[in-house]
């Protein structure tokens, strides 16, 4: 899908691209071929391992520059009207913090990075700078979100009460190795990385449900307390599958399933509990429906249904006509919050028990018996998976974010 441009008279916006392979390709393909021309200057990319990159030659071709780190653009004294960072996770503030520095706008991928101090740096870093950052939640930018989260800010559906989601996606053994940080708490020289079902794959669904909370519209709900469960599946230093309920400063229940070892694919999905009314998402549609006591709708759409890469697109056009960030970091840190207080509410995380275990060694691929019926039925139930009387379940302990500022130990 290519999408328009805004017309001749326009300068090209100047991009260097952090990050080629893994979610870096889906931008690059973007990049290079899904705008107008005239509308991006791709002047670089930036990648350690080109060689891994399928667009290999054809950056070549182009005469588009492959550096190794943005320290070189630097040094030829320009800097790009934007970054766009696809890096690992505990790269993702210190190489946008030098941009903001040098006076590039942003857009991260998501999660803003590992730990609370990290987002709350580059918050401080952007104030002061005076340009902008976008996180890469693509939710956050469809119209079905965003209408969704006008008529949550309005009061049409009342007082918040509970929010819920879930979303199981089986992951194999060579997710885990495909590079030297997945799974892991800490990379080798000893950088917080946290990488884990709430801190990758699955942190869209866990920002979403804080951000529709947000009382505008580039902010988010903050939570206050969070319990969590912890498990593990594959022979990695984190986990792959959790659980958590958390509190928001106003009261609202906020519950959190996820898991790469189920034995097939459910999900997202989510059910969002108002005084008058309910929403859900991907129970029995891939459409966000509200519905209200005397049984009047409301379709908003699927959050899937627009171009993936709508933050791109976005990020574009607000260096051609400024307008509002819809998810910047004061909108998304509440995630990182959250996942910093589930990481800390279990010191050890528990294996689940060798009989619970199942496996392909054709697809190098391993899940746990009935854990996808067993983490629904949580769902619907509202309750964590030691509340469901599951032998192999016990619960963290309650984390209080009011005055968390550091992770880990919180002060």
């Amino acid at each position: 899908m290519k999408q328009k441009g805004k017309g001749k008279g326009i300068q090209p916006v100047s991009v260097v691209l952090v990050g080629i392979t893994g979610m870096g390709q889906p931008y690059l393909e973007t990049l290079l071929a899904g705008f107008s021309p005239g509308e991006i200057d791709l002047k670089a990319v930036i990648e350690p391992y080109p060689e891994r990159s399928a667009y290999k030659e054809e950056l070549k071709d182009r005469g588009i520059p492959v550096l190794d780190s943005f320290a070189q653009v630097i040094k030829g004294k320009w800097t790009p009207d934007l970054l766009v960072v696809c890096s690992p996770i505990h790269h993702h503030v210190p190489q946008a913090s030098l941009a903001l520095e040098h006076g590039s706008h942003v857009l991260c991928e998501k999660p803003i990075g590992a730990t609370i101090q990290d987002a709350t740096r580059l918050i401080r870093i952007m104030n002061q700078t005076k340009v902008w950052v976008m996180i890469g939640y693509q939710w956050s930018y469809s119209r079905a979100i965003q209408s969704l989260k006008s008529d949550i800010m309005s009061g049409k559906f009342g007082k918040p009460l509970r929010m819920r989601t879930l979303c199981c996606w089986p992951r194999d053994e060579a997710y885990y190795k495909r590079n030297n940080w997945a799974g892991k708490i800490k990379d080798s020289q000893g950088n917080w990385v946290l990488d884990s079902p709430a801190n990758n794959a699955m942190s869209h669904f866990l920002h979403n449900l804080f951000y529709t909370l947000g009382e505008k519209t580039d902010g988010c709900a903050m939570p206050f307390e969070v319990t969590a469960e912890l498990y593990r599946t594959y022979p990695i230093e984190n986990y792959d599958t959790v659980a958590c309920r958390a509190f928001t400063r106003d009261g609202v229940e906020i519950l959190f399933y996820a898991s790469h070892t189920t034995s097939g694919d459910l999900g997202p999905m989510f059910f969002l509990e108002f005084e008058h009314a309910t929403v859900t998402y991907g129970e029995a549609a891939d459409d966000i429906i509200a519905k209200d006591k005397k049984g009047n709708t409301i379709h908003y759409g699927s959050p899937e249904a627009e171009h993936p890469l709508l933050k791109l697109f976005e990020a574009v056009r607000t260096i051609q006509e400024p307008r509002t960030i819809f998810c910047g970091p004061e909108a998304s840190i509440a995630q990182t919050l959250c996942m910093n207080g589930i990481q800390e509410s279990v010191s050890t995380i528990i294996d689940f028990p060798d009989s619970k275990i199942d496996s392909d060694h054709g697809c190098n691929r391993r899940w746990v018996k009935h854990l996808l019926p067993e983490l629904e039925n949580c769902y619907k139930r509202a309750i964590l998976p030691s509340e469901a009387g599951l032998d192999w379940a016990s619960s963290g302990k309650p984390v209080n974010l009011g005055n968390y500022r550091q992770f880990p130990g919180g002060r």
